[in-house]
């Protein structure tokens, strides 16, 4: 079994990306550690960046958003609080 076929699991020692990094610490401010879905900008946060911090572990879906059903609404997990927090 090889684990090249597994996805990362959420104890990965991997590094954040800038961008992922930068994603994660607005949620440190934000009521529940709610993440941004647009940037300061007002540009959407790319759904690669959500993606690859939900499958690090370090970001969960929260709920889901019935106005627009394609938003993925998440919050930060402790992990990612602890990452955020740190860096």
């Amino acid at each position: 079994m090889s684990s090249s076929s597994r996805s990362i699991p959420a104890s990965s020692p991997s590094q954040p990306t800038a961008p992922q990094l930068k994603w994660l610490h607005r949620g440190l401010t934000q009521a529940g550690g709610k993440l941004p879905l647009f940037d300061e900008t007002g540009r959407r946060v790319s759904r690669r960046t959500v993606m690859s911090c939900i499958e690090r572990g370090w970001a969960e879906p929260w709920f889901a958003n019935p106005l627009k059903p394609d938003w993925l609404v998440c919050r930060l997990t402790q992990a990612g609080r602890t990452l955020a927090a740190t860096k």
